[in-house]
């Protein structure tokens, strides 16, 4: 038996975001354009960010968030998740079914969409999509959604089934995201790793690539024939925008001193202390809560250290979650309760497993035979207890939280070293084992994102959980959402209990844009989503 999922009834997720000036629920926005304005067409957008993308290949690994705001004008996705409601909806897929076991996905697509080449988007594209993904294996950020892959088979030229040799019942929102985005035959023509650059990215949609310049710009002109985006995005025809300009500008401070002298359009990565001073312009901020991985702490466990309960217990004990927040954030930010994000569906609150007590974390380590030498760093059998913390300079608060964290273990005896970097050094690093702890966050608006980050197949934590990793397998093979979010919340609350990741604050995406621009959203996963809508007034 097959069901078949159509606008608004694609997947029933739960958490229904509402607008607010508090991320604690969603979403947000500073002003709001006068609803008797009619979109304009033409003009340039100038949107500054911090990162360079450093690959344009819509699957592999770039440089985080500033990678994705630029490959989502790129490619299109199967499916739409509306950020409103979680809900998917139909985009290069008019709809799809899924059979009893969540094993086999069947997609109807559209027949009138060309790729920017002009070639057709045919269940051929699909396939050889998929395939690529999984044959570039750990070279691409995607590899995760597709555990369990047997085929990607095109029935005709507008149907396409992606056959799985166990359930996995996130696929369908995995299909949402910028990684699965499908793209031409001429992109896989070219090797995968040489597609950084983005010269062979060809793909369907509203934006194509005019350049790259590293560590200066990414510009994007206007398809004139894109006429498919989801209908919920209120733009049924080509992007009002003529081009879109990705300028990359490092320093924070400057980007909003840029937008407040009317030098861009759009920035990115509003910093916290930023704000006061983009809302004293009388500038719109757009915000959102993320789904997905809140930012905290995770061990590799393979490190004798951190392999005792009790060491990572002490840790959680000792650090003041609800200081470094307001240090180093502001009230649009959550502290973490979970290891996922408040706004992800299927959030489970675990915030018992967690709080603030010195007292508390240094009763564990005496107890765990840490005892704190003449410098009053603890040691055990002459080793000190000190580790290694790796952490990406893509987000400015970063090095003021683990400053601030730094400090709070100091005075319980644990001295941690922090080792910042870029995107692909931290992996690299990561990929060697010689790491301790790791302070990041990944964003996604499913709950899976908690397998692709703590399951034994996936992670590089090194856990050996039987417990969790059934639950983390169960709930990709729970088709029922209501039955998924009770096998999710399980999982959190082992995670939580067994300290493998400690929370410290949820993430918040935060744009500021001039009183001219509107249609600049954030999309479910608190990315920037597409610029088929966006326009500025005045053109």
């Amino acid at each position: 038996m097959r069901t078949r999922s159509t606008v608004g009834a694609i997947v029933a997720l739960a958490a229904v975001l509402v607008l607010t000036s508090c991320a604690s629920s969603g979403t947000g926005s500073s002003s709001t354009p006068d609803a008797s304005d009619e979109p304009v067409d033409g003009g340039d957008l100038t949107f500054a960010v911090a990162n360079d993308p450093i690959s344009l290949n819509p699957s592999g690994f770039g440089s985080g968030n500033d990678t994705w705001y630029v490959t989502r004008q790129l490619v299109d996705s199967l499916l739409y998740q509306n950020p409103e409601t979680n809900e998917l909806e139909p985009w290069l897929a008019e709809s799809y079914t899924v059979n009893d076991d969540a094993t086999v996905f069947s997609f109807d697509l559209r027949d009138d969409v060309t790729f920017s080449d002009g070639t057709p988007l045919t269940a051929a594209s699909v396939k050889s999509t998929f395939d690529d993904i999984v044959a570039a294996g750990a070279l691409s950020a995607s590899i995760g959604s597709f555990v369990g892959y047997a085929e990607t088979v095109a029935v005709d030229d507008d149907t396409v089934e992606v056959h799985f040799s166990k359930p996995n019942a996130a696929f369908p929102q995995a299909t949402s995201t910028v990684g699965l985005g499908i793209v031409g035959a001429a992109t896989l023509e070219t090797p995968y790793a040489d597609r950084a650059d983005g010269q062979a990215v060809v793909g369907t949609g509203p934006f194509t690539l005019d350049s790259y310049t590293k560590d200066v710009s990414t510009v994007l002109d206007k398809r004139d024939d894109y006429a498919w985006a989801p209908a919920s995005r209120g733009n049924d025809g080509g992007a009002h925008l003529d081009s879109v300009t990705f300028q990359i500008v490092p320093e924070a401070s400057v980007r909003t001193g840029g937008l407040s002298s009317d030098q861009f359009d759009v920035i990115g990565g509003v910093q916290p202390n930023d704000v006061p001073v983009v809302e004293g312009s009388g500038l719109p901020l757009v915000y959102r809560a993320n789904p997905g991985i809140s930012f905290g702490l995770t061990f590799n466990v393979a490190r004798p250290i951190v392999a005792d309960p009790a060491v990572r217990e002490a840790i959680a004990s000792a650090i003041d979650a609800q200081e470094v927040r307001d240090t180093a954030l502001n009230d649009l930010f959550n502290v973490g309760t979970s290891a996922l994000a408040k706004s992800t569906p299927s959030y489970a609150d675990q915030s018992s497993s967690f709080g603030f007590d010195a007292e508390k974390a240094g009763k564990l380590l005496d107890e765990a035979g840490w005892k704190k030498g003449a410098d009053g760093i603890r040691e055990k059998d002459g080793e000190p207890l000190s580790l290694e913390v790796l952490w990406v300079t893509n987000f400015g608060p970063n090095q003021t939280s683990l400053e601030l964290i730094q400090q709070q273990l100091k005075k319980v005896g644990i001295d941690i070293q922090l080792s910042g970097t870029a995107v692909p050094d931290f992996i690299a690093k990561q990929d060697s084992g010689e790491w301790d702890l790791a302070w990041g966050n990944l964003s996604r608006a499913d709950g899976d994102v908690l397998r692709t980050q703590f399951s034994q197949a996936t992670t590089k934590t090194h856990i050996d959980d039987p417990e969790l990793e059934a639950l983390l397998q169960a709930q990709l093979a729970e088709p029922d959402p209501a039955k998924r979010d009770q096998i999710l919340a399980e999982a959190q609350a082992r995670i939580a209990s067994q300290h493998y990741q400690i929370p410290v604050h949820e993430l918040t995406s935060i744009l500021g844009t001039q009183q001219d621009v509107h249609g600049v959203t954030l999309g479910a996963d608190s990315r920037l989503d597409s610029l088929v809508g966006a326009w500025k007034a005045g053109q």
